[in-house]
């Protein structure tokens, strides 16, 4: 279907791939995965005809329709929402128009016998192909879509301009899936979505039957969907028949497979290259000594792989704190509605946080979770309630209005610097090198840097500075799946109490032992960890799809 023959490709004289060949076969689903810079983008736009590559080919079958769904929305505006979604489906819609002109010919008394029958074929051939893209049912998918998408009737026809940027991104992934094409290009779909959301998008690309190209951070949204990996690393394009699980298994086979060919060849090498040097002077030895010069010529060198940075997290030492780090007493929230009527977010909350608790924050977006943890942070006043911090607990916050904080006009080591005053530069650069900033990049301004970098600023803050108590709001978006480990690598190891809201099911699986549900207006307290309140939502049949999502849940 689509086929990448040798391609190459350099970025600002820097090549992101060699000789670079993979296929796209009827149906598959695929995932793209490498580190942030590797040209999985690039590869996306390659495909689309929108870069060419420096070298190799890039070859669609004939009437191959493809969809893109990229980070970049652009200008959306002066439709309603549900129009939006409806226009994705350009071929429908050309139809549609065509079909009305056909009517509206044959409508005309003066049509002649020979004009009749030429546009009732043409009427028949597009009426059928109109039928087949669900062209009678596509303002109902349309709508199907958005909802799945959580943008629900009272919304469809609400103008472009009066969503945020967020759910114009759940817009523009509508109206990619609404076309039905051979095959979506997916870059990062999961970003902006809630738990329920993902869900929905899981299920739907597992019964579409075209193929899917997609990169994700979501190590169990990749697992569910892709049964091939193809992955851009180190300047190459290498692929993996499986999914992500297998792929690091694989991956890591691979790696110790290349190492020991590796230092077998260079043992092999050793003994060559002494021979030479030992014998070269000698007439008696000339014709041996020649020969291994042409066998070492000859040979192809086994080159090591080099693993990707990963950021490498040293925690520091933290006080104790009391056992009750927070105790909320009939906490309640509202807020003011455009009207001047009350909007309640919560209320009558009543619960303590523990030393060293690892909570889940869940619920679907707008339900108050980001609202719960500034009121617990101190960063908005309660409506009526309290909020008691024990003492000497210190608590670190990271949440959307910290990434809008940072000053744009700084750069990545004056941001830390100013966070730290008494570090030292040279302290300062390590820091910043654990958290993959190194180099000449710690003069980069914030104001350039990539979502996933600003939050590795932030983090590099955070996880290094002796708070006893971690609220974390969304710490995993815009990081990659190894960033994303490594984050639950250091999390698992910190002494202190974490709170955290995340849409990435793995990491909540591995990390937590209690989970706060927020849902209409109220928050309820499941003391366990976050399978267990899967099991619980199970039990109590309010929670569907985690059947969907985790069915291995069947077997409890």
């Amino acid at each position: 279907m689509v086929s990448l023959s040798s391609i190459s490709k350099n970025m600002s004289g820097t090549p992101l791939f060699t000789n670079a060949s993979f296929q796209i076969f009827p149906g598959e689903k695929i995932g793209l995965v490498g580190p942030n810079g590797a040209g999985k983008t690039t590869l996306f736009r390659i495909i689309m005809g929108e870069v060419q590559p420096d070298a190799g080919s890039v070859s669609v079958q004939n009437n191959v329709r493809i969809a893109y769904f990229s980070q970049s929305v652009g200008d959306m505006k002066g439709r309603s929402a549900l129009r939006e979604v409806i226009e994705g489906s350009a071929r429908v819609c050309e139809l549609s128009a065509r079909l009305t002109s056909y009517n509206d010919a044959l409508c005309d008394p003066g049509l002649g016998s020979e004009e009749m029958e030429t546009i009732l074929a043409k009427m028949g051939d597009d009426q059928i192909e109109f039928e087949k893209l669900g062209g009678f049912e596509i303002e109902t998918n349309a709508k199907t879509i958005l909802g799945g998408l959580g943008i629900f009737p009272d919304e469809h026809d609400k103008p472009l301009e009066d969503f945020s940027s967020g759910w114009k991104m759940r817009i523009a992934l509508a109206r990619v899936l609404i076309a039905l094409p051979d095959l979506i290009l997916m870059d990062e779909p999961t970003n902006y979505l809630d738990m329920e959301t993902i869900l929905w998008l899981e299920d739907w690309l597992l019964n579409f039957k075209g193929a899917i190209l997609m990169t994700t951070h979501d190590r169990d949204f990749m697992n569910r969907v892709v049964r091939k990996i193809v992955e851009v690393a180190a300047g190459s394009v290498t692929t993996f028949s499986g999914n992500y699980d297998f792929y690091e298994q694989e991956k890591s086979v691979r790696l110790r497979q290349n190492e020991a060919e590796f230092n077998r060849q260079q043992s092999m090498l050793k003994k060559e290259e002494t021979f030479i040097a030992r014998f070269k002077a000698r007439a008696s030895h000339a014709s041996q000594v020649q020969s291994r010069v042409k066998m070492l010529a000859k040979i192809d060198r086994v080159e090591l792989v080099a693993e990707n940075d990963e950021m490498s997290i040293e925690l520091p030492e933290i006080a104790r704190g009391s056992n009750d780090v927070v105790v909320i007493r009939a906490l309640s929230k509202t807020w003011k509605n455009a009207d001047g009527s009350d909007k309640a977010v919560f209320s009558g909350l009543s619960a303590t946080v523990h030393r060293q608790d690892k909570i889940a924050v869940v619920g679907v977006n707008g339900a108050g979770k980001s609202t719960f943890f500034k009121t617990l942070c101190g960063l908005t006043a309660p409506t009526s309630g309290e909020v008691i911090v024990g003492p000497s607990i210190s608590m670190g916050y990271f949440g959307q209005s910290t990434i809008e904080s940072l000053d744009p006009d700084r750069t990545v080591f004056e941001e830390l610097q100013h966070k730290l005053p008494a570090a030292k530069d040279a302290a300062l650069r390590n820091l910043l090198a654990a958290f993959l900033f190194k180099g000449d990049e710690v003069y980069k301004k914030l104001s350039f840097l990539s979502g996933g970098e600003k939050t590795r600023v932030i983090l590099s803050h955070l996880l290094t500075t002796p708070f006893n108590c971690l609220v974390l709001d969304e710490p995993t978006n815009h990081l990659d799946i190894r960033s994303r480990e490594v984050l639950l690598d250091a999390l698992d190891r910190y002494q202190g109490t974490v709170l955290l809201v995340s849409h990435d099911r793995y990491f909540l699986r591995q990390i937590t032992n209690r989970v706060f549900e927020v849902d209409h207006g109220r928050i309820r307290v499941f003391d366990g960890n976050y399978e267990y309140y899967l099991s619980e939502k199970i039990r109590l049949g309010s929670m569907q799809q985690v059947m969907r999502a985790h069915p291995e849940a069947r077997l409890k």
